[in-house]
């Protein structure tokens, strides 16, 4: 094994793994996004990630899912898989990226696998999801219980044997005993959250705030125990908005789930196809044109802009000014005006395409785009004034809801909120995609790890994607708007009505979807909140055997609890703001 480890892939990170004890890998796998990949046995992962931890380099625990291997047809030979298999993703940020996957393959028949909580604060959420979805249990886990689904839900739907659509079962009928059931399951039990008496003198007050409370941004239910005017505990009830998007994309072809994705992060539009179908092009070995690559990111900051826009107005609303929103909309109105003369839709284009993007640009869309580049600086100066300036904001958000860097890493906190705290990373910098290393920009950061600090950030990087449009405007290259490429986006129409081939080909493509090779890919982009990412694993299908969805807001919202603790009930108002989320992102 100790062979395995050193003719390993890993560079830099070679002697972070190569002081693991040999007999901990079981062996090296080798993967299409050729990130590292290790397989550990159950009974070692702990002390795996222990060893990985203290050297410094991995720090953040990125991502944790799970994969049902127990339908899968083309398996890689010599690999120790099981019924499942956990899947860890770490993240370094101590120089340049290297990322580390480590798979644990587990029996189906004992899906147990020891709870990490101890170790990374933020594996609570994510081992709960993957029990809730797919089964698998987390030993020591403090609270293993239903997250995305309500707790009277029967089975795990990630799992290949549970049903994918209604029509896979009987009608639906409630009876009077099931009703009641349901209800008595929505009771507030607070020992069954997980709260408990802090103090043998006090009285306590449990307040509910959502699922429908203005402040919370969607169908959000924070449960606040309230000690006074202060937060004693503070528990996140999320799952209203869950649609089983993961599960959607095992019954849709790998083209047919693009509009899906517009919907993960419903104010990030384009954002959400761009990671998905690069995870798709690196499958197929598809390489996309130069100019493909520009439309994609200047569209991607178009709608950085449109989404910051929503963070900007409404936080600022959230704490009592009401005339910003207005004016900040209406900016965003502009926004929306360009993108859909670009892409013919406004908040969910679906115009990304694997191996391209669905058009070229319009005619005269040059002069759109620089009218609104000569527009909108001035406008942020306006709101810089209104906003950032206003001695109320400043009070209400100064201060307000502070962590660290190193919190900020522990709980996997990534985009404005880990650059609030001083910390320079922007993937689009250390890990350049669809041509971000030629495109010369900033990263802004703050220092406090603050609400204001937060904001501040998010303002600033609307300055930046401005400068990042200028200049894809300034440099569009010529050239395809998609690759030639068998497993990509259908061919020019006009081909198809020249030769029978063509024709074939964009029938089958269409209507069947097309078959990409064997084999996993994940691919990562700097989205409007923080790190999305999507994992893909083909089993040479024409739709994915499995899709794993990792977004920025089901990471961020898990460390709120931290946030209110000792904080006022105004105070938790803004640090909700602050954090920036929306619930289809958190929930998919």
């Amino acid at each position: 094994m100790s062979e395995v480890l050193e003719r390993s892939r890993l560079g830099a990170m070679g002697a972070t793994v190569a002081a693991l004890p040999p007999h901990m890998v079981l062996t090296e796998e080798a993967t299409r996004d050729e990130v590292p990949t290790f397989w550990v046995s159950r009974g070692q992962i702990r002390e795996v990630l222990k060893a990985v931890k203290r050297a410094g380099r991995l720090r953040m625990l990125f991502d944790l899912t799970a994969v049902d291997e127990r339908q899968r047809e083309h398996k890689a030979a010599g690999l120790p898989y099981g019924g499942y298999t956990v899947v860890y993703h770490l993240t370094s940020f101590d120089g340049p990226l290297d990322d580390l996957r480590l798979k644990v393959p587990v029996p189906a028949d004992d899906a147990t696998v020891p709870t990490i909580t101890d170790l990374w604060p933020n594996a609570n959420w994510l081992e709960r999801e993957a029990w809730d979805l797919m089964g698998v249990v987390f030993e020591g886990h403090p609270a293993l219980r239903r997250i995305m689904l309500p707790p009277t839900w029967e089975g795990h739907p990630l799992r290949k044997d549970h049903y994918a659509r209604a029509t896979e079962r009987p009608p639906f009928t409630l009876t009077d005993e099931d009703m009641m059931r349901e209800q008595e399951a929505l009771k507030f039990d607070p020992e069954a959250w997980g709260m408990k008496r802090h103090s043998d003198n006090s009285d306590f007050m449990f307040l509910n705030v959502g699922p429908n409370h203005p402040s919370v941004h969607g169908v959000f239910r924070l449960m606040l125990q309230l000690e006074g005017e202060f937060i004693v505990d503070a528990v996140p009830d999320i799952g209203y908005h869950h649609r089983g998007a993961e599960k959607m994309a095992e019954r849709q072809t790998w083209h047919s789930f693009i509009p899906y994705t517009d919907r993960v992060d419903y104010v990030g539009g384009v954002m959400n196809n761009f990671p998905y179908v690069m995870g798709v092009e690196k499958l197929a070995g598809i390489t996309v044109p130069d100019r493909a690559k520009m439309i994609r990111i200047m569209l991607a900051e178009f709608f950085r802009l449109s989404s910051h826009m929503v963070f900007y107005g409404t936080m600022i609303q959230d704490l009592g000014q009401l005339s910003p929103v207005f004016f900040i909309f209406t900016d965003r109105e502009h926004v929306f005006e360009i993108i859909e003369k670009i892409c013919g839709f406004r908040m969910h284009p679906a115009f990304f395409r694997i191996g391209g993007v669905a058009m070229d640009l319009p005619k005269g869309w040059e002069g759109e785009v620089k009218a609104f580049l000569d527009y909108l600086p001035k406008r942020l100066d306006e709101y810089d004034k209104l906003v950032m300036q206003n001695p109320i904001f400043k009070a209400r958000t100064k201060g307000v809801g502070v962590y660290s860097t190193e919190e900020a890493v522990e709980w996997g906190v990534t985009g404005p909120g880990l650059r609030a705290t001083g910390h320079e990373w922007d993937y689009r910098k250390i890990a350049p995609y669809s041509g971000y290393d030629q495109i010369p920009f900033e990263v802004p950061v703050a220092h406090n790890g603050d609400c204001y600090d937060r904001a501040l950030v998010h303002v600033e990087e609307m300055r930046q994607s401005l400068r990042i449009i200028r200049y894809c405007l300034e440099n569009m290259p010529e050239g395809p708007y998609k690759a030639e490429h068998p497993l990509a986006m259908p061919p020019p129409k006009p081909r198809t009505m020249h030769d029978i081939e063509t024709l074939i080909h964009h029938f089958v493509g269409v209507s069947w979807g097309p078959v990409m090779p064997p084999g996993e890919a994940r691919s990562c982009i700097e989205a409007t909140k923080g790190l999305n990412s999507y994992y893909l694993t083909s089993d040479g299908g024409t739709m994915s055997y499995r899709t794993r969805i990792r977004t920025p807001s089901f990471i961020h919202l898990q460390q709120i609890p931290l946030l209110a603790r000792g904080a006022t009930l105004a105070d938790l108002i803004a640090i909700v703001g602050s954090v920036d989320f929306v619930m289809a992102d958190v929930d998919r």
